[in-house]
């Protein structure tokens, strides 16, 4: 019976903890959608940038004017809503003194050995850019290495993207913009995906009827003792 109680007590814990975790998703995805289709604001700068790596932020719509830094695009492998190729990753150099790395969008595989990749360059000159802020993608979990040496890249690595391209650190912000999509054909902007797996109510109701099972398997083991102890005469 302390096994059972502790069986039952356990499994309540976990499911109310799974709805713990789907109040969370919920709030995250109105925080996400609402960010997405509000107004952009302005990219955050240096003081906001311990708070991005903190975790906040993520897909907030941003504007920034400035330059892209002509001669550093960087290719990094990656899927889209329009298959598999590239996304072009640009430095892009703000008015208000920082950089930020922009991805200007995706191309497909073939692009880039074609005489049409010229269509895919930066635009030279002053330039305002709309988008999505994304936090830094590391190497780790199921993404292949990059790289740096043989230009071959597989995240959206912004430290390693920086230090390849001779940035000045310290004055790249630690996350990057998705740029929104734009009518002047490659790359294809605003593509950015944010679907979030939620599957919490689902969990929360298998450990609930775990715990009723446990219960249920409590009632039978006490009616088997109860008859055992007291047959029918």
């Amino acid at each position: 019976m302390v096994l059972t109680a502790c069986a039952f007590a356990g499994f309540i814990l976990l499911g109310n903890w799974q709805l713990h975790r789907l109040d969370w998703k919920l709030r995250l995805i109105h925080d996400v959608s609402t960010r997405i289709h509000a107004p952009p604001v302005a990219a955050p700068g240096p003081a906001a940038w311990q708070r991005i790596e903190s975790g906040h932020l993520q897909y907030l719509h941003v504007r920034l004017s400035g330059h892209f830094l002509a001669g550093k695009q960087t290719l990094v492998h990656g899927t889209s809503p329009k298959g598999y190729g590239y996304w072009v990753m640009v430095p892009f150099e703000t008015d208000r003194g920082f950089i930020v790395l922009i991805n200007r969008g995706y191309i497909p595989p073939g692009l880039a050995e074609t005489p049409g990749y010229a269509k895919a360059n930066a635009p030279d000159g002053e330039a305002v850019v709309t988008g999505l802020l994304r936090f830094t993608e590391p190497h780790g979990g199921f993404m292949r290495r990059n790289r740096p040496d043989a230009n071959q890249w597989y995240s959206r690595d912004v430290a390693a993207i920086s230090k390849a391209d001779n940035l000045p650190t310290e004055q790249v912000a630690p996350y990057f913009v998705d740029a929104d999509a734009n009518p002047e054909g490659w790359p294809v902007g605003g593509l950015t995906k944010t679907h979030f797996r939620n599957t919490h109510l689902g969990y929360a109701v298998t450990w609930y009827l775990m715990a009723l099972a446990s219960l249920l398997g409590a009632g039978i083991m006490i009616r088997h003792e109860w008859r055992i102890r007291h047959p029918l005469r």
